[in-house]
């Protein structure tokens, strides 16, 4: 079902007024907070301040944080999208993300938080060498303005084009300047109040749409008897059969995500950055946890809506044209709210795509100042480097920008940002795994694993997406590559990575200078001998607690 016949009955809501108030008093408004909260007890003149918020942040600025950092407009266009295409598959990348928080909060964080480094880089090098740093930093900068900054302006744009008539470059523009201002102004510190804040506007949007969406189809009741046919009823399922047109069968999904959420959400620079601002190592903990459970709702107010719009106008309870499914989000916007309500949901639509890119100009900057620029000005004053940081993130700004028609080129921007990352995350999952849990990883074996690995993965992206776009002069291409899903190639590449990263550690051995912080836990075990905070607060319990609701949610949506 691709284009409905629009009935007369079905009229979209136009801006009122009220919208309008609605939306320049939010920009105003956070734009605002975020500077004062930057600025307040002299912030920002200190790098440890201005980078990683003097490491005040309290747990439940950290959850919210990575939330709102990796919820953008992406998200919410691609996931209704998702939903209205294929049902609840897709939600598969909120609900697996859980498992790997998990692994942040147990694992990893502890020594990101013991090491004392600011960014990821800085510990890589600690573990293994500077030349890992090196390569790490430069990947996690081309990753964050290409995947965190440039996809979310791309979305971002479309649907506020779509929603208000504005032009797509004057929109990119505007939230380029809103979000630059106070990002660069006011450090860390202004990126995790705003993202508190943004988060919960975020939430109260999306509830909003799906509580209307709902009650026009009549309740889950109303929206499954629609579902009457095998591959209808199949949209409910988040675990799909071998040979699922989709490519995402279950086993996919369990190989490949594990590939990509470990990348994403304990070794990415952009997500992680939250993490190493914590006051101790509890908060450092317990915030991912807070994050994972927060993670759940995804799938019941983003991805769902999109299946029950589906529900709505295969039931004729509407007719609405939908020419392109992109379109789903706005289109829900348009018809199914009443007037007055267009404005909190632009001002949601801004709070999704203003925090991912905030929280993505930090990590820029951050990585910038001290991976780059004061390795080769080691005498460079924490002043400067906070000016050097704040002009990285405005030149990052402008490079997202210029990159916006490359990235508007993909039919499925949710779907072609993951072959991105599944092509870049192999090597650098494999890295952080073995250093965290493997004792004898070596640094020479690290390094070539990042540069081969890498090098790899960038041939099979190239040589695939230039068969796509020239089949005939690119014929040569195998059909392993052409063929295999970008989740299964994922896990392909992380197979070669680990078996790389082993080989050349018996070749190359840890040498006595090495990793002498001992970054890595003898046990995995080991990670969990700290106490924590006692009751319903220690992170133990609250893991397990969230494992148990997603074994519990796979069943029930199996």
């Amino acid at each position: 079902m691709e284009t409905q016949v629009i009935n007369t009955g079905a009229a979209p809501v136009g801006i009122m007024p009220v919208d309008i108030v609605v939306i320049i008093v939010y920009l105003v408004g956070i734009v605002a907070l975020g500077i004062w909260a930057g600025l307040r007890k002299k912030q920002g003149h200190g790098a440890n301040d201005y980078f990683l918020a003097g490491k005040s942040l309290g747990w439940p600025m950290i959850g919210m944080a990575l939330f709102a950092t990796n919820i953008s407009c992406v998200h919410l266009v691609s996931l209704a999208q998702a939903g209205y295409d294929t049902g609840l598959l897709m939600g598969n990348f909120e609900w697996m993300a859980a498992f790997t928080l998990v692994l942040l909060g147990l694992f990893f964080a502890p020594f990101y938080i013991r090491s004392r480094v600011a960014t990821l880089p800085d510990f890589l090098e600690k573990r293994y060498c500077r030349q890992c740093r090196d390569w790490l930093a430069v990947l996690s900068m081309i990753s964050a303005i290409t995947i965190h900054i440039g996809f979310s302006m791309v979305t971002g744009s479309i649907v506020l084009h779509g929603m208000f008539g504005i032009n797509i470059w004057v929109s990119i523009v505007a939230m380029a300047v809103l979000t630059g201002l106070y990002t660069i102004i006011g450090g860390l510190m202004a990126v995790v109040v705003t993202e508190t804040i943004q988060t919960v506007v975020l939430l109260i949007g999306a509830t909003i749409i799906t509580i209307f969406a709902f009650i026009k189809v009549g309740g889950w009741s109303g929206m499954t008897s629609t579902l009457d046919t095998a591959e209808e009823l199949r949209k409910l399922s988040m675990l799909r059969p071998h040979g699922d047109a989709n490519g995402m069968p279950w086993y996919a999904i369990f190989l490949g995500y594990p590939v990509l959420g470990i990348w994403y959400w304990c070794a990415d620079q952009t997500i992680v950055q939250r993490v190493l601002g914590a006051k101790n190592e509890n908060h450092a903990r317990i915030g991912p946890i807070f994050a994972g459970l927060i993670k759940i709702l995804p799938v019941f107010i983003f991805v769902l809506p999109g299946l029950v719009f589906y529900a709505i106008l295969d039931k004729g309870i509407m007719t609405i044209p939908v020419n392109n499914s992109k379109e789903v989000y706005a289109l829900m916007i348009q018809y199914l709210l009443p007037a007055g309500l267009t404005g909190v949901m632009a001002a949601a639509l801004m709070a999704a795509l203003m925090s991912t890119v905030s929280g993505a100009l930090n990590s820029v900057s951050t990585l910038f100042s001290y991976d780059l620029y004061k390795r080769f000005r080691p005498k460079t004053t924490d002043k400067q480097l906070v000016n050097v940081g704040r002009i990285a993130a405005f030149f990052a700004m402008l490079i997202a920008i210029g990159l916006v028609p490359l990235l508007n080129s993909y039919q499925s921007i949710f779907e072609g940002l993951n072959d991105i990352i599944s092509h870049i995350a192999p090597p650098v999952t494999t890295v952080f795994l073995l250093g965290i849990f493997w004792p004898r990883a070596s640094a020479a074996s690290a390094k070539l694993t990042l540069w081969i690995g890498s090098g790899l993965g960038a041939l099979i992206f190239v040589l695939k997406n230039m068969h796509r776009i020239y089949p005939d002069t690119f014929s040569f291409v195998p059909g392993f590559i052409i063929h295999t899903p970008f989740m299964m190639m994922a896990f392909y590449l992380l197979v070669v990575c680990i078996i790389l990263q082993v080989s050349f550690t018996f070749a190359f051995p840890k040498q006595k200078h090495e990793d002498a912080e001992k970054l890595y836990w003898p046990t995995p075990f080991m990670a969990l001998k700290d106490k924590g905070w006692p009751g319903l607060g220690n992170y133990k319990l609250l893991s397990v607690l969230l494992l148990g609701i997603m074994a519990v949610l796979y069943i029930i949506f199996h």
